[in-house]
């Protein structure tokens, strides 16, 4: 289906392909629960045909409700997020909105369901919290749907407001001090290839091998899920090649962990026989044994930052399309040590 320029997309327009008055249309995007499943079904297929955006409601219609934010987040399950959503959660409360949490990797909903969920509860903003969105965030289409701020990840094609860390030069840091401790032999245990933040990491590795002239040994680069499984998976394969890795540098402290573990069940002393880092610094890394090297990042600051982005949308405010970009520390602990001589 075609669906009209938004500009010139109205409330008549939905009315007339729904085959229904305006004044339906009205009640069905207001009070959805007093018109026929029938009838809210054929508006809301029109909203979708036409790309009308009810904007003005929220600014009218509700002065004694919560406004409302969306946060999509890639994988709930996954403990990188829980201290984003509280930053999320604590800016907004506080500028009184409410928080709903959308999640890509357990409701994996038609894309028409997440659309008409954005027209039934009338969404103020959207945090995305991952590049892999379950509806259409193109260019052409932000303009049919609620503000919305990128938080986490970097896509410049969608020309989002962003906030996040500079992942490439983090990973380089990360990679540089095992080297600056001695290690040859660096294996990378990767995120998913369709996560742009894990290709920025892997080429700041990279980087840090070609600075000092280090060749780039393919089977030292194994591609993991940010589960403990496959930390512990890949590092089986990467420390039973023919010459094993000193150290390992994963992106994410999940899988650092998962590697640490198998290591260990292997018979590895750590760090003496393999030194690890991670990547998050995690409330756990620290407790672990050894406790864990790994980049700090500021989490719950991204997610602070990003509500504040889009509060900024929200009161009509014109800001910049780029990124804001935090700072990445590394922190350095028990899990890494020069390599045996």
């Amino acid at each position: 289906m075609e669906k009209k320029n938004c500009a010139l997309a109205t409330m008549k327009d939905v009315a007339k392909v729904a085959g229904v008055s305006t004044a339906t249309v009205s009640r069905t995007l207001m009070n959805p629960d007093k018109v026929s499943a029938r009838t809210r079904q054929k508006v809301e297929n029109a909203v979708l045909e036409v790309g009308y955006y009810p904007h003005n409601l929220t600014k009218n219609s509700r002065r004694n409700e919560f406004r409302t934010i969306l946060v999509i987040v890639p994988n709930i399950s996954d403990p990188f997020f829980t201290e984003v959503i509280r930053g999320i959660e604590e800016t907004a409360t506080e500028q009184g909105y409410l928080v709903l949490i959308g999640d890509c990797q357990h409701q994996q909903q038609p894309e028409q369901a997440f659309i008409n969920f954005l027209i039934t509860k009338r969404i103020d903003g959207m945090v995305l919290l991952g590049s892999n969105i379950p509806f259409n965030v193109s260019k052409d289409e932000q303009k049919n749907l609620p503000p919305m701020v990128m938080a986490n990840e970097f896509t410049p094609e969608l020309e989002l407001p962003t906030v996040h860390i500079d992942n490439l030069t983090a990973a380089f840091n990360a990679t540089l001090h095992l080297q600056k401790l001695g290690h040859k032999r660096i294996a990378c245990i990767t995120g998913p290839e369709t996560m742009p933040l894990c290709h920025y990491r892997l080429q700041g590795y990279i980087q840090a091998l070609r600075r000092t002239g280090e060749e780039i040994r393919e089977e030292y680069i194994a591609r993991g899920d940010f589960t403990y499984e496959s930390g512990a998976t890949l590092a089986q394969t990467l420390l039973t090649q023919p010459e094993p890795p000193s150290a390992i540098f994963c992106h994410s402290d999940i899988m650092a962990m998962g590697a640490m573990w198998q290591a260990k069940k292997m018979g590895l002393k750590l760090p003496e026989d393999l030194s690890v880092v991670g990547f998050d610094n995690l409330s756990l890394a620290q407790y672990c044994e050894p406790a864990l090297t790994t980049v700090e990042h500021p989490r719950y600051e991204i997610g602070h930052h990003s509500i504040l982005l889009l509060l900024e949308q929200l009161q009509g405010r014109l800001i910049s399309k780029g990124s804001k970009l935090l700072e990445a520390e590394l922190i350095i602990r028990e899990s890494t040590c020069s390599p045996k001589s």
